[in-house]
């Protein structure tokens, strides 16, 4: 690599490379020296190991002696870059590619060895059972040790002993053992829940019985608690989940107060909790926190509390939280976020005197508006599969992983992102919301242009880190709730689905209930705005088809956009154009003011939903700016129902399919996010095909007034055919020529048919008439409109005209679905085949009328080749 640039020039050049990925100013210098050198120097610093506890991911480690805040930058490499359309042929052509890939994402065969289980089990038993002793024995041997301290027998402990039903009712246990505190009768083979009650009913101080792993308890295990509860007064531990009944025996008990060799405390029993200062409550299906317990009288030195795992549904956040704050000496605090305490945020404000929250430092929750902390949650992993390719593996695992950019000049921006995967060692940097190091992608212009740039991710400590440390970084730095934190993190994370489940149930309940409040609609009809004198109208046009094609005599093209009387253009006709070209009040221009609440697809869907709620027509649709939730809700509920779960994920306002995705994977839809904003809209799993082929219909529609509504339907359609036969297999989904249809850009075979070819063709093929999807078409098209109209009073203009390419794909019952309404379409299909009249009587409509048609029609009150809709 041939640096010529010095380091002021460095700094110079990469000035907001630098203040975009946030790399301190005092680590510039020593990271020009390293990016001159190529220099890569992690190995000296860091190691990579396995993580502890069987989980299937790799964790960096500091192995220096110590690493300050903003005291050095790393340079991590790319192992693989590639753009999402190219990723699955990458991993099948680049050799050795796939095999690293699988290694770095821990794509592996977890598959153990296993012993003969079986006879290493019976030779267990067997040896269990010779040394065994007889049930009356084992009483008669814990009695004896209860006489020998003076006391009558309040613990009885009789695990895997092989118990069956008649040896419990044999033991008369009540009788013998009146004053039974806690009894244990795990592992054994007991089957009836009536020989269970009987044997204990009449025990009446028994304050703990655990009966788990025994048939009775996996048959029988609701109805036989309820059961015991009424035979025991006092129960307050039933297989280690504390009962309705539990109160302080049950918190001394799990403190570790009360048990095998004090079961009952002292005589009197006040204040028995008064030394705890750390109480585990985890996973004790705990329903109420009782305030007669948990309060500073009974716990006054109580610092640490986990409640993780606890449903509380007897319980409301506020409720909870009112007795959490009494008490006062509470410091470290555990639950599960979100949950029944409610987010980390209004815990961490509800409790002022709270230290900790969940292992993270309240302050820290409180300035990063935290809803929940990800250090409760399960890691979402792959889970290997023998049967799938390992490239496939990689496609679903790689999710974890990937970081993304685009590349730019002072120009144009790609419009195509790029994703990458760190090497190995920045890919061992696990998620933390309390990360001590950070990553940035930063581009190398080694001599000062983008044709030289070489690509890398900067690391660098943002906390002092010890030997031993783990290294982690935030996988959303920098994301708040604002921009929807918690939902987004579900890429990585199980996070609790309720969450997702509550929002998606409001939000089609909110759908439902939408009643179209109809628009303003009445008015004067429009006339014809071709003067009186006879002059043609002037034409201002930067549309090349306009120009070359509009030859009716009533028009003449102009050069000047202030000689006009029409003005026909590309761009955005806003303040800023209407300034700068000076445009008059009374020039017509062929857009119409708010048209923005169909022609951007996330305003498309909130004009429809507003209007309409969730109409047949209108696939589910979701703003990936703020509707994450009720999308990962959506997504949930089909997967309970095992019900088809393929998404397209589309730009706001990118035609052509630019940076469009098919797929079914929930990390991907919520990774995707990352390139810019996005609907998620449900993808049409089985379209109606012609030869086995997908395809989908542009209609040009034309609005001629608002008030009154005056829209206009062009005979002129034509079909966009996918090159490939229909598949949703999995490996098909990156197939542009398989889901997509639109392939006049790109240099892509187009392969145009007429309607007046493929159409009877369809007809034959599928048994179905033409004339009535298109009477379908026809209702749905309107309705688009009048919703439009309905939502967005202000579109009226007196002197705006203009047409729009809506797309519709039909499904497999021929239904329309509406997909966009594109302004100023592309119509050069339209302009460049003459097409028989299927609609009509079959006469010839000439590609080069459509715009002398269009602006009739518009502008003169003609209409040719133009139906009312």
């Amino acid at each position: 690599m041939g640096v010529v640039m010095g380091f002021e020039e460095f700094q110079q050049v990469h000035a907001v490379l630098l203040a975009s990925a946030g790399v301190p100013a005092s680590l510039h210098r020593l990271l020009f020296e390293k990016l001159s050198a190529d220099v890569f120097d992690g190995g000296s610093f860091f190691r990579i190991e396995p993580c502890e506890d069987g989980v299937q991911q790799r964790r960096l480690i500091l192995s220096c002696e110590s690493m300050a805040k903003n005291s050095n930058v790393f340079l991590i490499d790319h192992a693989w870059s590639f753009r999402l359309s190219e990723a699955r042929k990458q991993l099948q052509e680049i050799p050795g590619l796939v095999e690293r890939m699988a290694t770095l994402m821990c794509v592996v065969d977890e598959t153990e060895d296993h012993c003969d289980t079986e006879d290493l089990e019976n030779g267990e038993e067997t040896s269990r059972t010779e040394e065994r002793p007889s049930l009356e024995a084992a009483i008669e041997t814990a009695q004896e040790k209860a006489n020998e301290k003076g006391q009558t027998l309040q613990w009885l402990e009789l695990d895997d002993q092989g118990i069956t039903d008649a040896d419990l009712q044999s033991t008369k246990l009540s009788a013998k053992c009146p004053d039974l505190a806690g009894l244990s009768l795990w592992g054994n083979p007991i089957e009836s829940a009536d020989a269970v009650v009987h044997t204990v009913a009449g025990i009446s101080c028994m304050r703990a019985l655990w009966l788990n792993d025994t048939p009775v308890n996996t048959h029988h295990g609701a109805s036989l608690e309820q059961a015991l509860l009424k035979v025991l007064p006092k129960l307050e531990i039933y297989n280690s989940k504390v009962t309705e009944k539990y109160g302080q025996w049950a918190i001394a008990f799990c403190a570790g107060i009360l048990g095998v060799e004090q079961p009952m405390g002292s005589s009197n029993g006040d204040h028995m909790l008064s030394d705890v200062t750390t109480l585990d409550l985890s996973d004790r299906h705990l329903q109420v926190l009782l305030p007669n317990v948990f309060n500073a009288d009974e716990l006054p030195s109580l610092t640490s509390l986990n409640l993780r795992g606890n449903l509380f549904k007897d319980e409301t956040p506020a409720s909870l939280l009112r007795t959490l704050k009494s008490l006062v000496t509470l410091q470290s605090l555990q639950v599960d976020i979100p949950g029944p305490f409610g987010s980390a945020v209004s815990i961490a404000e509800a409790l002022p005197n709270l230290y900790q929250l969940n292992g993270m430092s309240v302050s820290k929750i409180l300035e990063g508006d935290k809803q929940f902390l990800t250090s409760d949650l399960k890691p979402r992993l792959h889970i290997w599969s023998p049967k799938e390719p390992l490239s496939e593996q990689v496609m679903s695992a790689m999710w974890q992983y990937v970081l993304t950019y685009r590349l730019a000049d002072d120009e144009k921006l790609d419009e195509t992102p790029i994703w990458y995967v760190m090497d190995e060692l920045g890919s061992a940097l696990r998620h933390s919301d309390d990360p001590n190091f950070q990553v940035a992608p930063f581009m190398f212009l080694p001599d000062g242009t983008l044709r030289s740039a070489i690509s890398y991710t900067l690391m660098w400590p943002i906390e002092d880190v010890g030997k031993g440390n783990e290294c982690m970084r935030d996988y959303l730095f920098g994301v708040g709730e604002d921009k929807q934190r918690s939902s987004r993190l579900t890429a990585w994370f199980h996070t609790p689905p309720e969450l997702f489940k509550q929002v998606y149930e409001v939000h089609c309940n909110e759908l439902k209930q939408v009643k179209l409040m109809k628009g303003i609609t009445d008015g004067s009809p429009t006339q014809s705005i071709h003067p009186s004198d006879g002059r043609p109208l002037r034409v201002y046009s930067d549309i090349p088809a306009v120009t070359d094609l509009l030859s009716q005599s009533e028009f003449i093209l102009v050069e000047d956009v202030l000689m006009a009387d029409i003005i026909w253009t590309h761009m955005q006709i806003d303040d800023e154009f209407q300034k700068e070209v000076g445009l008059q009040r009374h020039q017509y221009v062929n857009q119409f003011p708010g048209e923005t609440c169909f022609v951007m697809k996330h305003f498309l869907a909130q004009t429809v939903q507003k209007a309409y709620g969730s109409p047949a027509w209108m696939q589910p649709t979701y703003n990936m700016e703020t509707q994450l939730p009720a999308l990962i809700g959506d997504y949930l509920a089909r997967q309970e129902k095992k019900q088809d779960n393929l998404w397209i994920v589309k730009p706001w306002n990118m035609a052509r399919t630019i940076d469009t995705t098919v797929t079914g994977s929930l990390p991907a839809l919520l990774r995707l996010v990352e390139t810019g904003p996005k609907i998620c809209q449900k993808y049409i799993e089985k379209p109606a095909l012609y030869q086995g082929r997908k395809f989908d219909l542009r209609y040009i529609v034309l609005l001629r007034s608002i008030q009154p509504l005056e829209i206009f339907l062009s005979d002129v359609f034509w079909a966009r055919f996918s090159n490939n036969q229909y598949t949703t297999d999995k490996n098909s989904l990156s197939e542009y020529d398989t889901h997509f249809t639109v392939m006049n850009y790109g240099g892509r075979p187009l392969n145009h048919i007429n309607a007046h070819d493929w159409v009877p063709e369809f007809e034959k093929e599928h048994n179905v008439k033409w004339q009535d999807i298109h009477q379908r078409v026809r209702n749905v098209l309107r309705a688009v409109f009048e919703g439009a109209i309905a939502t967005s009073p202000n579109m009226h203009s007196p002197t705006s005209r203009a047409i729009y390419g809506v797309d519709i794909m039909l499904d497999d019952s021929f239904q329309p679905k509406l997909l966009e309404v594109t302004y100023c379409p592309d119509c050069g299909r339209a302009c460049n085949y003459d097409l028989k009249n299927i609609l009509g009587d079959g006469e010839l409509i000439r590609g080069s009328d459509f715009y002398n048609d269009v602006f009739s029609c518009l502008f003169l009150n003609e209409c040719k080749h133009m139906c009312p809709l």
